[in-house]
């Protein structure tokens, strides 16, 4: 029975093969583009796109030329070849700015940048093109109803690159003073990310980081400027403590506190 099977499998595929290639050598463009769309919805992307590709010249400039358009996108998007299919969305949008899938259009772009974005230790020119793309979608489509989602996704994104700038800033603070005041850029980072990315997830980490790192450099001082940097330090505790006061970090800020006013009382 298995022996059937496989010959009735290789078969299938046989005729398969062939009538794809009798279609690819057809001049029909109607034909084409019936089969490219039978196999879309077979899901069998890949020879769907390469007859849309072809068909898509002799279309242009014709009613049919934009669904063609819409097709090639979601089908690469089927290959999960996402800068692809972002390159025909956004040849769509700029095509059909009025179009009957621009909605679609315009959320897919920003949707392929998001499946695209790396992992935040990588290089985050994905993540930013995401974003931008989104928020021209909200610009676009204040009413739609892809909008929660939308904003689902902001601030996704918007976590991943304050979550790069927090290793920075954890890579600074661990340098110490290797080769310069490396605490100094660990504040500057943190100060930064948290005005650039307001309601980020990582606001307490951030926070800690500032007060330690403002710690240390207090600490490591020459005694003309250890009182200053000790009393920034506790005006940064108390910064620390009212946005959260019930912070996981707050017995080491407390230590913190305890020996920055004893180095002041002295």
């Amino acid at each position: 029975m298995k022996k059937y099977l496989s010959i009735l499998l290789v078969v299938t595929l046989l005729v398969s093969c062939s009538e794809y290639q009798s279609i690819l050598k057809s001049n029909d463009p109607e034909l084409k583009y019936n089969k490219a769309v039978e196999y879309f919805e077979k899901e069998d992307f890949m020879r769907a796109t390469t007859l849309f590709d072809e068909v898509a010249r002799y279309y242009r400039g014709t009613e049919r030329s934009e669904l063609v358009l819409n097709y090639l996108a979601r089908s690469y998007m089927g290959q999960k070849d996402y800068f692809t299919a972002s390159e025909y969305y956004k040849t769509y949008v700029k095509t059909y700015p009025k179009g009957k899938f621009i909605i679609e259009a315009r959320y897919m772009v920003g949707y392929c940048y998001y499946l695209d974005s790396p992992d935040a230790r990588l290089d985050q020119t994905a993540t930013h093109d995401a974003i931008r793309s989104f928020q021209e979608f909200l610009d676009f489509h204040p009413e739609s109803e892809r909008v929660p989602q939308v904003n689902k996704l902001l601030d996704e994104l918007m976590n991943k690159l304050a979550y790069k700038e927090l290793l920075t800033a954890k890579l600074y603070y661990n340098l110490g003073n290797y080769l310069g005041n490396n605490y100094l850029s660990a504040v500057i980072v943190a100060q930064n990310a948290l005005l650039n990315y307001p309601s980020n997830e990582y606001r307490e980490e951030f926070s800690y980081i500032i007060l330690q790192s403002k710690y240390q450099q207090a600490v490591q001082s020459f005694e003309d400027k250890k009182i200053e940097r000790f009393r920034d330090t506790i005006d940064e505790y108390y910064n620390y403590t009212n946005e959260f006061p019930e912070g996981k970090y707050r017995k080491e800020a407390d230590k913190i506190l305890a020996d920055s006013r004893r180095t002041v009382k002295d």
